[in-house]
């Protein structure tokens, strides 16, 4: 594949989504991704669902959301003969990817120490739940319980009574982002001194690395964020609004926004609980009534012109369905077609990046299990020799 990648190989022993995404992410820029898996099922990911498709019905949609521009090989780290080839990968790679729990690649004879002896400028990316050290490392990481360990849920949902978890599984994807961008650092590093280190990322620092605002609302200014459902918990009005058939999304962020907001809605926006963002927040549960009074009289399509005409962010909250066939999300290659082996051509969510200058980029299917053994085999051969 081309990209700016397209000189690096990836070891990808990781397993269902934080790693696999972020040795995504590397194979998007063009690495060449080698993942491994064990031979009985490989990644679990494989047997999530519903929902399955194909034509025995048993390939996961899960699976293919994370593993695209990837080559499988099907291979048993305990065994003598899996140990000895995955000596001789590492020897000719350029980053290894890990989410096994703290300690289980140490059992398997593959601790850091001996990785860097095969290989040492192989960059490493080792991610956990809760960090690979202190008083709680080592602890298993799955997605909803570091979004609650993490705070995340606290500010999710109706209300601080009512905590939700994000849609997404967000804490292993931003694992996976941040991983990736760890190790792109120190491939840049490596370019200087010629050795690769370990780059640690976790659930858990993942999303306390994006609490934002809402983390220095308590570290500075000592107040505990909670869920605000929709709205925004510093600028009114910024959420979620009721018209006549629905609901749209407005986002007023300054004070000139609001002096040409107000007036579509009958409001004089030099009213003093509302002239300035400071009044328009500690009066917000009023102000949002006013709005949605006002924006009952008119649907969805009617509103959405009438602010986009103002210069008003807004917009429409769409389905999953409604967003792949938007032809804006189109036009930014977010949707990629693929062959695969089994299921023929396929579409699948693309990258978020793009590189001016440079034509769209190609993109491998998501692999069956050990589809890539002989080619990889035959590579590596080739590497040595």
């Amino acid at each position: 594949m081309q990209g700016p990648l397209s000189d690096i190989v990836v070891l990808d022993l990781s397993r269902a989504l934080a790693g696999p995404h972020g040795a995504q992410m590397l194979g998007d820029l063009g690495a060449m991704v080698i993942k491994v898996e064990h031979p009985g099922g490989g990644d679990e990911s494989r047997g999530w669902g519903p929902p399955f498709v194909g034509p025995s019905g048993d390939i996961s949609t899960y699976f293919l959301s994370a593993n695209r521009n990837k080559h499988s090989i099907a291979l048993d780290l305990k065994s003598e003969e899996g140990a000895e080839l995955l000596t001789r990968l590492v020897g000719q790679s350029d980053v290894l990817v890990e989410n096994f729990r703290t300690g289980v690649l140490d059992r398997l004879g593959f601790p850091v120490e001996r990785l860097h002896e095969l290989n040492p400028r192989l960059v490493i990316l080792s991610i956990t739940g809760f960090g690979h050290d202190g008083p709680e490392g080592g602890r298993p990481g799955y997605d909803q319980i570091a979004q609650g360990e993490a705070g995340l849920m606290s500010l999710t949902g109706p209300s601080p009574d009512e905590p939700y978890r994000v849609g997404a599984s967000i804490a292993d994807l931003l694992a996976g982002i941040h991983g990736a961008y760890g190790v792109v650092a120190a491939l840049y590093e490596r370019a200087r001194t010629g050795k690769g280190k370990v780059v640690r990322t976790s659930l858990l620092a993942s999303v306390v690395g994006v609490h934002s605002y809402h983390g220095t609302a308590w570290t500075v200014g000592g107040k505990v964020p909670g869920a605000g459902g929709n709205h925004h918990a510093s600028i009114a009005p910024y959420g979620a609004f009721r018209c006549s058939d629905g609901m749209i999304q407005i986002a007023v962020a300054n004070d000139v926004q609001w002096a040409k907001f107000a007036p579509l809605l009958g409001i004089d926006p030099a009213t003093p609980k509302y002239a300035v963002n400071r009044e328009r927040f500690a009066h917000r549960d009023e102000l949002i009534a006013d709005i949605e009074k006002a924006l009952t009289g008119h649907d969805r399509a009617h509103w959405l012109v009438a602010l986009a005409d103002a210069g008003i962010p807004a917009g429409a909250i769409r389905s999953l369905d409604e967003v792949y066939g938007w032809d804006q999300v189109r036009s930014q290659d977010l949707v990629v077609t693929v062959e695969h082996p089994v299921l023929g051509p396929i579409e699948l969510p693309g990258s978020p990046l793009r590189f001016d200058g440079d034509p769209p980029a190609g993109h491998r299917a998501p692999p069956a299990l050990g589809q890539d053994d002989q080619a990889v085999l035959d590579w590596l051969a080739k590497r040595e020799g």
